[in-house]
C-alpha cells in the first residue's frame, strides 16, 4: 500500500458524515420514533426506507456526488428526506427561500446550477413562471410518491466525505444579490456537537421545526436530531396553537422562538392555559426581543432564554452559550463564547483590539461553512488571513463576556431575517424617478428592526406609496420599506469621502416626518 493510500485511509477513518451518522442511528434503534410531519409518524427504520428509495430515485436521474438539487417547498416530510438522501449520495441541496421575489429566486436557483428541482404543489406555479433551464423537475406529492414506490429500499454505498458540501443556504448580499453559503458534512456534524455541549440540542427531547427549512435553525437542528437519535416534529410554519398543543404533550429540548413570534406565543399560552410538559430552553436573538417579553415567556414555559449570537455561516457559534434565567428582565445581554471555536476582535487592519474596545469578529472553528458558492471575491475578502470575518463588531469585557456593538457591514435584522440596504437600494436606484436612495434600519417592537428608505426625488410628483410599489415584486415582502422619507441631496449627511452616514439618517427618524414623507 502506498503512502498516499495509507494517508487517505487514516483521513477517512477520522471523518464522519451526516448520512453515515443517520444510518448508524437506524442500526442502533430502528424502532425509535424519529419524525412527525403532516399527521404522519415515522420510526428511524421507516424514515430510512423512504430516504433510501429517494436516494435510488435521485441516482437513477443521474444525480451524483457534488451535483446540486434545488428544493422550493414549505416545511414538510420530503424536505428532510431530500437532505438525508443527498447526504448519502454526496449531493448538495440548494434550499430556496420562497419568501423571495421571482427575480431573487431565479438568481439563487441559477447560481446553484441544479440538475434537478424538487417543488411542492404550493410553489409549482412559481417555479414554472421562472422558466429556468433546470434539466428535471419532480413535484412533491403524487409524482414523488410514485417515484419512491418504484425504487429500491436497499442501502447505498457511502460515497460522501466530511468536506463535501451538503446544504446551500442563502444569505442577503452586501451588493444587493443573495449569496449561497455552502455547508459541509463536517460543519453540520460539528454544529450538532457544539449544540449538544452548549445546551441547544437535547436528543432525549423533541425538536420542533416550524421555522422555514431554508434557514439554518431548522435544517441544522433537524439533521442534528437525526444524527443523535432524537425525535423531530415538522410544522408548516409558525402556528401558535399547534406549538402550544405540542408543548403540552411533548418534552421539548429547544423551543425556538424568533423575536417576532415571542409576543404571539405568550398570548397563545395565556389563552390556552396549558401546563408545559417540560421545555429545556427557549428563544433566540435576545437583543431583538423586548426584555419584558423575555421574562414573561420564560415564566410561562419555566425555561431559560437562549442569548444567542451566530450566523448561517458559523452556526450557533460564536456566542450562544449564555442563558437568561426564568422570570428575569435582563439588564445586560452580554454573550458567552460558544465551545470549540476561536475568535479574535480586530480593527480595520486586522490587528487584535484590547478588552473594552470594539472590534470585528474573526472566527475559526469546525462549525464554519465552506465559503460562498461561486463568489471568489467575497471569499477572498471574508476569509483573509485564515479567519472568517463576520462583519459584526463586538466588545470583550474583562470577565470574557461579549457585547454586541454594531455591524461593520450595515445590516438590518428583521424578525430573524437579514436585510442588506443594497438589496432595496438597487431596485429604487433603477427608477428614473429617483435621483438617490439610502435605506436604514428603524427599531420596531414586533420585528426588532425594519427598513426605512430616504429618497431624493427626480420626479417631484413621486409619492411614498409609489416608492414602495417600485419594490413590490422585485424583492421579498419582508424587505419592503416600512416607511419612506423624502429628502434633498444636500440634506443627505455625508462623510468627507462622500459616503452617506447611515447612523445620522437613523437619528432623523426620531424627528416627526413631513406631511408627504410616509
Amino acid at each position: 500500500m502506498s503512502a498516499s493510500q495509507i494517508h487517505a485511509g487514516i483521513a477517512a477513518a477520522g471523518g464522519l458524515t451526516v448520512g453515515g451518522l443517520f444510518r448508524q442511528q437506524v442500526r442502533l434503534d430502528g424502532g425509535r420514533m424519529a419524525l412527525e410531519a403532516g399527521g404522519r409518524r415515522f420510526t428511524y427504520a421507516a424514515l430510512n426506507e423512504r430516504v433510501n428509495r429517494l436516494a435510488h430515485t435521485l441516482s437513477g436521474l443521474g444525480i451524483t456526488r457534488g451535483e446540486r438539487i434545488a428544493i422550493l417547498a414549505e416545511n414538510r416530510l420530503e424536505y428532510l428526506e431530500l437532505e438525508l438522501a443527498a447526504a448519502k449520495l454526496g449531493a448538495i441541496v440548494a434550499c430556496q427561500n420562497w419568501r423571495q421575489s421571482d427575480a431573487e429566486l431565479a438568481y439563487c436557483i441559477t447560481l446553484a446550477e441544479p440538475e434537478l428541482a424538487l417543488v411542492s404543489e404550493r410553489y409549482a406555479a412559481t417555479l414554472a413562471r421562472l422558466d429556468l433551464a433546470v434539466p428535471r423537475t419532480l413535484v412533491l406529492g403524487r409524482d414523488y410518491e410514485a417515484a419512491l414506490a418504484r425504487a429500491s429500499a436497499a442501502e447505498l454505498p457511502e460515497v460522501a466525505e466530511p468536506e463535501d458540501g451538503l446544504i446551500i443556504l442563502y444569505t442577503s448580499g452586501t451588493t444587493g444579490l443573495p449569496k449561497g453559503a455552502l455547508i459541509s458534512h463536517r460543519a453540520m456534524v460539528a454544529r450538532s456537537m457544539v449544540s449538544l455541549i452548549d445546551g441547544g440540542l437535547f436528543p432525549e427531547r423533541t425538536f420542533v421545526a416550524w421555522a422555514p427549512c431554508f434557514h439554518m435553525v431548522s435544517t441544522d437542528h433537524l439533521l442534528a436530531a437525526m444524527m443523535h437519535g432524537g425525535k423531530a416534529i415538522i410544522l408548516d410554519g409558525f402556528d401558535p396553537a399547534g406549538l402550544v398543543e405540542i408543548v403540552a404533550r411533548e418534552a421539548i429540548g429547544w423551543l425556538q422562538l424568533m423575536p417576532a413570534t415571542v409576543g404571539r406565543m405568550i398570548a397563545e399560552l395565556k389563552s390556552a392555559g396549558i401546563r408545559p410538559k417540560g421545555v429545556a430552553v427557549t428563544g433566540a436573538m435576545a437583543d431583538l426581543v423586548p426584555r419584558h417579553e423575555i421574562a414573561e415567556i420564560t415564566t410561562l414555559l419555566q425555561a431559560p432564554f437562549r442569548n444567542t449570537f451566530g450566523s448561517t455561516e458559523t452556526g450557533s457559534a460564536p456566542g450562544s452559550r449564555g442563558l437568561i434565567p426564568v422570570g428575569v428582565v435582563p439588564e445586560r445581554l452580554s454573550k458567552r463564547q460558544s465551545s470549540f471555536c476561536a475568535i479574535r476582535l480586530v480593527d480595520a487592519d486586522d490587528r487584535e483590539v484590547a478588552n473594552g474596545e470594539p472590534g470585528e469578529v474573526a472566527f475559526r472553528g469546525p462549525t464554519l461553512f465552506s465559503g460562498y458558492w461561486r463568489a471568489p471575491e467575497a471569499n477572498a475578502e471574508d476569509f483573509r488571513g485564515g479567519w472568517f470575518h463576520m462583519g459584526d463588531l463586538l466588545r470583550r469585557n474583562a470577565d470574557g463576556s461579549l457585547d454586541f456593538v454594531d455591524r461593520r457591514k450595515y445590516l438590518i435584522k428583521s424578525g430573524g431575517e437579514n436585510i442588506y440596504p443594497a438589496e432595496i437600494e438597487r431596485v429604487l436606484l433603477a427608477s428614473p424617478r429617483i435621483a438617490d436612495a439610502v435605506v436604514v434600519r428603524r427599531a420596531d417592537p414586533r420585528w426588532g428592526e425594519v427598513p426605512v428608505a430616504f429618497v431624493v426625488r427626480r420626479d417631484p410628483a413621486l409619492t411614498a406609496d409609489e416608492v414602495v410599489a417600485l419594490c413590490r415584486g422585485q424583492i421579498a415582502g419582508y424587505k419592503l420599506p416600512k416607511a419612506v422619507r423624502f429628502i434633498t441631496d444636500a440634506e443627505l449627511p455625508r462623510s468627507t469621502t462622500g459616503k452617506v452616514k447611515r447612523h445620522d439618517l437613523e437619528a432623523l427618524l426620531k424627528e416627526p416626518p413631513a406631511a408627504d414623507a410616509t
